[in-house]
């Protein structure tokens, strides 16, 4: 299937859909199809810790910790996370019961419901958000150089 470059801007990128293949003469195809995203469809269910290096969308149930740190993880609207979960950027629109870490930020939609504190440098609640714990906005501290020897 060919692409119009047209139609190739108008696809989101935050759309959960597989990326899609572009021509290998559009160059922000390529970007596309390299971005690695894992999907836990809505019929999966996981017991325990989860850790990867690539971003991750959770429509199912986990119960565990998420850790995903240079990555974001989005639980869908169908998603349910029983544990702590970090990554980079955490974007929640289903259950959440547990403590969330964003390297950069959480971001929590109006059709969510969260139970547990949030922290990371930007916070985003949308109206009708559903959130109960605390939030913690201190920007991560730079690690302090070592002092000059004398």
């Amino acid at each position: 299937m060919i692409w119009k470059k047209s139609e190739a801007e108008e696809t989101p990128v935050h759309s959960l859909s597989q990326p899609s293949s572009l021509p290998p003469s559009s160059a922000r195809g390529q970007a596309q199809a390299s971005k690695e995203r894992a999907l836990i469809g809505a019929a999966i269910e996981i017991k325990g810790n989860l850790a990867g290096s690539e971003d991750l969308v959770v429509e199912g149930r986990i119960e565990g910790k998420i850790e995903l740190r240079q990555h974001s993880v989005t639980v869908g609207k169908s998603g349910y996370v029983k544990g702590d979960v970090y990554g980079l950027v955490v974007i929640v629109m289903g259950e959440v019961e547990g403590n969330l870490y964003g390297e950069e930020q959480i971001v929590l939609r109006q059709t969510c419901t969260v139970r547990g504190n949030i922290s990371a440098p930007r916070v985003t609640l949308e109206d009708g958000a559903r959130f109960k714990g605390s939030v913690d906005m201190t920007p991560p501290t730079p690690a302090e150089p070592d002092p000059a020897p004398a």
